[in-house]
């Protein structure tokens, strides 16, 4: 079943959280609610799950209203499954006490067999500290699967496991949850995790959605420069037209470089990947601040005008002792006004 957010506002005293937030997790599929931390991703969460009272605006389950200022049902009585980023896993209990938790008496066998289903078959009689922290993690997510809610909220359930193994256990993850038809929606602050396990990304700053969609439409058709930064492992430029070409601290780039138009004048934020980046010699050039060998190739930080920086990725060899100008790539740059 479908979680939608419809007009959602959320204040704490004085300061907005919250603003206006509109979009639907579809049924069945991976939704990421991405940003940084104070963007309002937990809160919208906490707003779906109960752990909050809904201000302003509606959520709702399958099309009906679960939650508005006038309702506010507790977490159980929710068709919501909570995983959190640390477990939470009761640790008097043994892992199939602690499945077994929110079943049916008539239901408690069916732990062992959601213990297996996660990586965890005949470890129903361990105790929670007894687990490394990947497998405490498959054991709250057996948990929360458990009873079949419509819904799973995750709150940064791979944060607290080493990046190795958060590799392998999100996409282990991704396969169950889509195996099971779960509506999931994921907390996370982490870009690559997002690409990695999400069907749709929501990418919040400042309590709003700045862009909705796949990640391949995030990362095609970025909606602001800070976007394409985020997925494309782009850089931001600033940025202003000058006549035929743009002005940047780096010199003076043709407008055969934009992938698009160009606004006719203002400030730019130029977005542009360092591989699509040529350094030339030149005795008026930008100042090499470091040369980082990378195999073939070499990272390459320059210092432009009024000390900006800017990283080129490179084959051709740079000396360190020499000044260069950057010329992109034709077609490589996109240009966005700055607001």
């Amino acid at each position: 079943m479908s979680l939608e957010f419809r007009h959602i506002a959320h204040a704490y005293g004085a300061v907005r959280a919250l603003e206006d937030i509109s979009f639907t997790a579809p049924t069945g599929e991976i939704t990421c609610l991405l940003g940084a931390s104070g963007c309002g991703k937990s809160t919208l969460l906490g707003l779906a799950a109960g752990l909050l009272r809904v201000q302003q605006g509606e959520v709702a389950v399958d099309g009906a209203v679960m939650a508005d200022a006038r309702r506010s049902p507790p977490p159980e009585a929710r068709p919501v499954g909570l995983v959190f980023q640390d477990g939470a896993l009761f640790p008097h209990m043994t892992l199939a006490a602690n499945v077994a938790f929110g079943l049916p008496r008539a239901r408690a066998g069916e732990a062992d067999a959601w213990l297996a289903r996660v990586g965890l078959a005949g470890m129903g009689a361990r105790y929670p500290h007894e687990l490394s922290g990947g497998q405490q993690q498959r054991a709250a997510l057996a948990r929360a699967m458990a009873p079949g809610p419509q819904v799973l909220l995750m709150d940064e359930p791979f944060a607290s496991v080493d990046i190795v193994l958060r590799r392998a256990l999100r996409r282990e993850c991704r396969i169950l949850l889509r195996e099971a038809g779960t509506t999931v929606v994921l907390v996370t602050h982490d870009p690559a995790e997002a690409l990695d396990i999400a069907d749709r990304i929501a990418v919040m700053e400042a309590g709003r959605i700045v862009q909705f969609g796949t990640p391949p439409e995030l990362h095609d058709a970025p909606a602001t420069a800070a976007v394409g930064a985020i997925f494309g492992g782009a850089q931001v430029i600033a940025g202003r037209r000058a006549g035929e070409g743009l002005d940047t601290p780096f010199g003076l780039w043709p407008l055969a470089s934009l992938a698009g138009e160009v606004p006719d004048e203002g400030a730019l934020d130029l977005l542009v990947q360092a591989d699509r980046l040529v350094p030339v010699a030149d005795v008026r050039g930008c100042r090499v601040r470091d040369v980082h060998p990378l195999g073939a190739r070499s990272r390459v930080l320059l210092e432009g005008a009024e000390g900006a920086g800017v990283t080129v990725e490179t084959a051709l060899p740079v000396d360190p002792a020499k000044t260069y100008s950057v010329v992109p790539d034709p077609g490589s740059v996109r240009a966005f006004a700055r607001h």
